[in-house]
């Protein structure tokens, strides 16, 4: 059984089609074709079932492909390791976000600081597909502010970074415009747009609502937060949105909320059972110190 037999046969699995499979690995279909049925040959079992041109993995494929997975991500760590043992100047670290503009920033201060290192950003779609990709060992690193709650017992540790402020944005004119802070509660009987439930950011700004006593009269809701402004400041209603906002052009009124206190904490997670190369822990101190005076109150 050799290596290439194993990425070759993660690459068929992973898209059931090995035409597919061949024009990505750039290799002949034959040559993949008999690589896969060799590797068969190997393990003693059929991995895949076949009907005409189409495969797909069956169950002892299936159960091969968690330890191959397993196995080349092994490797790949002892290849990381065993370099930072020889001391090599380059290094290489993989990020998950779902807010890399948030961090354009930070991200790019980092990458001219350090120009050797292999540094690659990955936007999830979601907080849950952020812990999948760190789970898998996809990435080093993944940039949340909302671990998943049995985090502890799949090995995830973190540590706080950066608070922001949510702020609630008004449309022009609206009437708590000119204070210099307001309770949330006060907004109860104006039309809210918010993210779609999906969206973390959105379990949490419906919870601040319930804790300022009132559950928010949604009038639409959407996929991104650039939708968020437009329609704050077209006059559709209003809508919590964070601090990044302020300063923007054409961005809506921002008023400060001073009960109940409206806050995201972000925090930097890894596996704690998973080799973190140098070059990954060269960032997360990097984040430490990026952000001196901002530091958490506490890691909503």
């Amino acid at each position: 059984m050799e290596m290439l037999q194993l990425h070759y046969f993660q690459m068929v699995a992973k898209l059931e089609h090995m035409t597919k499979a061949a024009e990505i690995l750039q290799i002949a279909q034959p040559a993949l074709s008999k690589t896969i049925a060799r590797l068969e040959a190997d393990v003693g079992v059929p991995l895949f079932d076949r009907q005409g041109r189409q495969i797909k993995l069956n169950q002892y494929g299936k159960a091969f492909l968690v330890k191959v997975n397993s196995s080349l991500r092994e490797l790949e760590e002892g290849k990381r390791e065993v370099a930072d043992m020889a001391g090599l100047e380059h290094g290489q670290v993989y990020i998950a976000t779902t807010t890399i503009s948030r961090f354009s920033d930070l991200f790019g201060s980092f990458a001219s600081s350090h120009p050797s290192i292999n540094f690659k950003l990955t936007q999830a779609a979601s907080e849950e597909s952020k812990m999948h990709l760190l789970l898998n060992g996809e990435v080093d690193l993944a940039i949340t502010f909302c671990l998943p709650s049995d985090s502890e017992s799949k090995g995830i540790t973190s540590i706080p970074f950066l608070t922001e402020q949510l702020w609630l944005a008004v449309p022009p004119g609206h009437r708590l415009i000119g204070r210099e802070s307001i309770h949330l509660q006060e907004a109860a009987n104006d039309a809210f747009i918010v993210l779609k439930e999906e969206h973390r950011f959105r379990q949490k700004t419906d919870s601040l609502c319930h804790q300022a006593g009132f559950s928010p009269k949604i009038i639409c809701d959407v996929n991104d937060y650039s939708a968020i402004s437009s329609l704050v400041q077209a006059g559709m209603g209003v809508s919590l949105v964070t601090s990044s906002s302020k300063g923007k052009e054409n961005s809506p009124h921002l008023l400060r909320i001073h009960e109940p206190i409206c806050e995201r904490t972000f925090q930097l997670a890894w596996l704690q059972h998973r080799y973190l190369s140098k070059a990954a822990q060269l960032f997360r101190d990097y984040v430490t110190t990026y952000f001196p005076d901002k530091k958490p109150r506490n890691s909503n």
